[in-house]
């Protein structure tokens, strides 16, 4: 970004608050939720730059606004801390207007009174105490804090909305720290309370600042927010994209009803993805349908897409669409589908896979539920071979499954065998898969990574014994033949041979938990009456077949898996 649209800078509280600018909250913004945490986080650190000999200043973030006049800014990130920093002024003002009343030096605290709220609040009308105000809330906040909160006067309790309590709760509560401040350091200022009042809201104008980040438009302000997130910032991109949503309805002069209905869908569809990042959802919906797009031009393509009414709302509908789709592929257990669906959905997040998502939900919309199932199945088998054993790159993957997405969404693919020839290029023949299996290792200590080795051999032994074993059950543990940590009797095996073959495919295999734990380290010998007496009959056969057990016994008994993998993980319209 040029600096013509881009400005970073560091900022004091007293400068933002200063030379005539005012701050917008944008009218689709979350609403006001700090709680009584973030109030006592926010308090002590504002203590530990008062106290004698404390920090001189306190670093408060990332603050992101949007401008076009470096006069009125729009506040994407930071609406919280702003809030609740004008709260406690407007607690400091409070608390001079009580001196006053109480005829406490009443001139001189009346001129504090005025001088603080042109400085950190803004103008208020002393006939009509009609506010213009520096900062200005959501649409569901506002009214509250200019009718209210900025006028000083009685706060009323019923008939409001949740965040609008919370206002009215933090106003009060630092009304009752900063009154408790003030008696308590008015020593320190010849027992004045006005004096330690105005030192309190000076001091911490000063010594709280912010790296602002300026930016010209929605564009920009979404790729501060990527980059933020890059180095562990958390902000949210979905507030950005639904605010742009509703600028393009509010510049259309929609009805405050139509607005409200296409928000109550939005947080909708937010609260049923819990756990899961919108944006992510958005790219995989957008790609099932269209162009492919990357996380990084997403917000650029939608915005160049959805510039009128009808485009939000098409918009909208369409993830609703999706959605439901989307969430049995991310969290099947909570889903109505029927066990085998949900079986492949749970293999694919196993597997940490994502890429054929865009073309599952395009599927989804437009085949029947048997055909859906078995490009559901396609899924894991390509997944299994590409991604698990072959660890192929991804990014030419997902190209492939987009554009198969889109020519589904186009109707240009009807049947499935059109859908697996589009898939070919990503569908390991069977003499690339058996090569890649014959070498593939797969290290235990990750517990995902030991979750699919118990996947692998349990399918293995339900092909070649035709029992079917949970591979997530406790009744049976994960064994290493050569140990991971081997005592004596392993002397066939160099030092550089154990770590190069331990955790081999053909050198694990399933055991019974009793068994596993009486085999330990033990040396083959020792361990080979067990395996012949095991339940598994992949493990017996090791006993049958292997007098002892080397490196050349493992790439064996290797290469005769694979053979077994191979037709096992396999799409015989490709094969």
């Amino acid at each position: 970004m040029s600096a013509t649209n881009f400005n970073t800078k560091n900022d004091t509280y007293r400068k933002l608050m200063g030379n005539g600018l005012t701050y917008r909250i944008p009218r689709f913004q979350r609403d006001y939720s700090w709680t009584d945490d973030e109030w006592e986080d926010l308090w002590l650190d504002i203590q530990g730059t008062l106290k004698e000999g404390g920090e001189p200043a306190h670093y408060m973030g990332y603050l992101v606004l949007q401008s076009e006049n470096d006069k009125v800014f729009d506040v994407i990130d930071g609406q919280q801390r702003l809030t609740t920093l004008s709260l406690i002024a407007l607690s400091v003002l409070k608390n001079l207007q009580s001196l006053i009343a109480e005829n406490k030096d009443a001139d001189r605290n009346r001129q504090r009174l005025e001088q603080i709220r042109q400085t950190y609040i803004g103008y208020l009308d002393p006939v009509t105490l009609v506010a213009r105000s520096k900062l200005t809330l959501n649409r569901n906040n506002d009214t509250y804090y200019q009718t209210y909160l900025i006028p000083l006067g009685h706060l009323p309790q019923r008939g409001f909305r949740a965040s609008e309590h919370l206002l009215r709760k933090a106003f009060e509560w630092f009304d009752r720290r900063v009154r408790e401040y003030s008696r308590q350091h008015a020593p320190q200022f010849g027992g004045d309370e006005g004096v330690a009042l105005a030192s309190l809201i000076e001091t911490l104008s000063d010594r709280l600042f912010f790296t602002v980040i300026t930016v010209t438009d929605e564009l920009n302000a979404y790729k501060v927010f990527e980059t933020l997130n890059a180095r562990g910032v958390r902000l949210s991109a979905t507030d950005l994209l639904k605010n742009y949503l509703f600028s393009v309805l509010h510049r259309s002069g929609q009805h405050e009803h139509e607005m409200k209905t296409l928000e109550d869908r939005w947080e909708a569809m937010v609260g049923r993805l819990g756990s899961e990042s919108f944006p992510d959802f958005l790219r995989v919906h957008w790609n099932s349908r269209r162009t492919f797009v990357r996380q990084t031009e997403l917000f650029k393509t939608i915005r160049n897409h959805v510039q009128t009414r009808e485009a939000g709302f098409s918009l909208v509908r369409d993830m609703e669409e999706d959605m439901e789709t989307y969430l049995g592929l991310t969290h099947p257990e909570a889903s109505s589908w029927n066990q085998q669906l949900k079986g492949y959905a749970n293999e694919l997040r196993m597997f940490s896979v994502r890429q054929p998502f865009p073309l599952l939900l395009a599927a989804r919309r437009v085949f029947n539920a048997e055909d859906f199932e078995s490009l559901l199945r396609a899924s894991v088998m390509i997944s299994f071979r590409y991604n698990v054993i072959g660890s192929l790159p991804a990014n030419e993957q997902e190209r492939v499954y987009n554009q198969v997405a889109e020519k589904i969404s186009r109707r240009e693919l009807t049947t499935i065998a059109q859908i697996m020839t589009g898939l070919n290029s990503i569908y390991p023949s069977d003499e690339a898969f058996r090569a890649a299996f014959v070498n593939k290792l797969i290290r235990t200590t990750q517990s995902r990574n030991r979750r699919i080795v118990r996947y692998i051999l349990c399918r293995l032994e339900k092909q070649f014994d035709g029992r079917d074993y949970d591979f997530d059950s406790d009744t049976f543990n994960l064994e290493h033949i050569l140990p991971q940590n081997p005592g004596a009797g392993w002397d066939a095996f160099t030092e550089e041979e154990i770590e190069a073959l331990v955790f081999r495919l053909g050198n694990m295999t399933l055991m019974q938990a009793g068994q596993n734990r009486n085999a330990g380290n033990d040396d083959y010998a020792a361990k080979r009456p067990a395996y012949a007496a095991s339940g598994f009959a992949l493990t017996r056969k090791i006993a049958e077949e292997n007098a002892d057990w080397t490196p050349e016994r493992i790439a064996a008994r290797q290469n005769q898996m694979a053979r077994q993998a191979t037709s096992i993980w396999r799409i015989a319209q490709l094969s």
